[in-house]
């Protein structure tokens, strides 16, 4: 754990800094990423030792609420931030709400333009989800010597924008260790090999809480049987509740406020006057 001061100023400690990530490839170290948008996922991630969680920019404070510890990077891409000073303006707020980084898939002048900030940015290299209809769908990227060698430039290209790290998705895990090897950025693998310095993965993905898994994850329990379970319960709970309502049997005399005989027949008295 380290000491640092918040973007409000404010002594915190934090699990990783930014120049402790920078260093984790010379110290043979690697961290964990997860996903957090609430503070009980916040709160889960901190006690199972995970370092790093991302979360949107508008779920900061709530993550943080969570987590006073982990190192959280605020992705600003999906929150209407059009154009580079909004960008910039939502990474501020993020920093104020508690993030201790921003990541952004947009052009490499806003990455510049927070950057010059000395604002920690992320890229997102490789396969960009909101991106795939360029890829011709869900697929690698970097599968094609020519495509790895483009993959390759942008690499390039993002460090000398400024950018201190990059989420990598889904590069085959050969060309990521070239990569990783070579490039002065912090990189996050997500579906991208063990190359890297942080390994990420969504936590409905770990915990089991969608239809499938990808590929590139793994699940390590099955919360979406959990919640179906919940659900069922719920319904249950609520037709007993109606059948009781429609019986009469609720409330019954435990179950509602009783009043002294005296006193109620004082009452009546009231109505009979």
């Amino acid at each position: 754990m380290t000491r640092i001061l918040d973007y409000t100023g404010n002594d915190a400690q934090r699990t990783t800094t930014v120049a402790e990530l920078r260093s984790l490839r010379e110290a043979g170290s690697q961290l964990t990423q997860v996903t957090a948008s609430t503070a009980q996922e916040a709160t889960a991630a901190e006690q199972a030792g995970i370092e790093m969680v991302v979360c949107l920019s508008t779920a900061v404070s709530e993550v943080r609420r969570g987590s006073q510890r982990v190192f959280v990077t605020a992705a600003i891409d999906f929150n209407g931030a059009v154009t580079a000073d909004e960008l910039l303006a939502e990474a501020f707020r993020a920093l104020t709400a508690g993030a201790d980084a921003v990541i952004s898939a947009r052009r490499l002048d806003c990455i510049e333009l927070i950057a010059s900030e000395d604002i920690p940015i992320m890229g997102h290299l490789g396969f960009v989800p909101k991106k795939s209809t360029l890829y011709g769908g869900v697929r690698g990227v970097g599968k094609t010597a020519s495509e790895a060698a483009d993959l390759w430039a942008q690499f390039q290209r993002l460090e000398e924008a400024g950018a201190f790290g990059v989420e990598c998705e889904l590069i085959p895990a050969a060309v990521m260790t070239e990569i990783n090897a070579r490039t002065g950025l912090v990189t996050v693998s997500l579906g991208s090999g063990p190359d890297a310095d942080v390994q990420f993965l969504f936590g409905s993905d770990i915990c089991g809480e969608g239809d499938r898994v990808p590929r590139h994850a793994r699940s390590y329990a099955d919360l979406a049987s959990l919640y179906a379970e919940i659900e069922t319960q719920r319904v249950n709970a609520l037709r007993s509740f109606r059948s009781d309502v429609a019986s009469g049997s609720f409330p019954d005399a435990s179950e509602v406020v009783g009043i002294d005989a005296a006193e109620l027949a004082t009452f009546r008295e009231m109505f009979e006057s």
